[in-house]
């Protein structure tokens, strides 16, 4: 087979063309065997995104130009990818028999998404609440906002004041559980509300049941509520006529969670 063997190119010896071997638009080169860099090997234009390999450290993307780099964690047993952008990095590995969508690429960074080797799949971060409920005393033909007065958890803390703020545009799932003592057979309604932003779901108790004073009775209830970010939500309740004696029990509770 016979090769051609250059050991020089003689080029231009100034200005921008100098000391360059150039392949102008149009041509091509083609390496059909196996060839050796001896020095280095540079590309004229910055690649929009760079594949890198393990142990990569982190670097500042240029502007527009993300970054994806392989990488494990020693002998933590993890090995993914770091995504690098603009704003900030994420993280997508495998820990022992978990896939994992993380905060940061880094080893301790939060979870934001886990499946496990059954497939079974959770999201730590999700909006959620549990709280007590209770109040004393409803006042008569007032809407009442109920006390929240203990919470059980409350993931990403958006429970304030008695109102649960949604930090995200989503649907989102509330119930509710009031157990009501002291009512009072005088007494011609009681109902229940959840109240967002832009809409008021209500059930309410029939006066028939109001037999006698000091009946107990619960009332439930749950919805799903299309919000968007900061929009609120409480639970009221509203009663009339008879006496201002009616009360929320303690044991009383209510809960929220973003679904998607």
């Amino acid at each position: 087979m016979s090769k051609i063997t250059v050991t020089t190119i003689a080029g231009a010896t100034s200005g921008a063309d100098a000391n360059k071997v150039k392949i102008e638009s149009g041509d091509t080169l083609e390496v059909v065997t196996n060839a050796t860099v001896g020095g280095t090997l540079g590309v004229g234009a910055a690649p929009n995104a760079t594949f890198g390999s393990l142990n990569y450290t982190q670097g500042t993307p240029a502007v527009n130009k993300p970054i994806i780099s392989g990488y494990s964690q020693g002998n933590s047993n993890k090995a993914g990818f770091a995504l690098f952008n603009d704003a900030g990095n994420r993280g997508i590995w495998t820990e022992s028999n978990d896939f994992l969508l993380t905060s940061t690429y880094e080893q301790n960074s939060a979870v934001h998404m886990k499946i496990d080797a059954s497939g079974r799949v959770t999201k730590p971060s999700q909006p959620c609440f549990s709280a007590t409920a209770s109040y004393t005393n409803i006042p008569l033909t007032t809407a009442t906002t109920v006390n929240l007065t203990n919470e059980r958890f409350d993931v990403g803390n958006n429970l304030a004041s008695n109102i649960f703020t949604a930090p995200i545009t989503g649907k989102y799932l509330f119930t509710y559980i009031f157990y009501i003592a002291n009512l009072d057979a005088g007494h011609t309604t009681f109902d229940a509300h959840i109240l967002t932003s832009n809409k008021q779901y209500q059930q309410t108790l029939s006066p028939d049941h109001f037999l006698n004073a000091d009946s107990n009775f619960g009332i439930s209830g749950s919805i799903i509520a299309d919000m968007d970010i900061n929009d609120t939500c409480r639970f009221n309740v509203y009663v009339s006529g008879g006496a201002a004696q009616t009360d929320i029990h303690a044991d009383s509770h209510v809960s929220g969670a973003l679904l998607f």
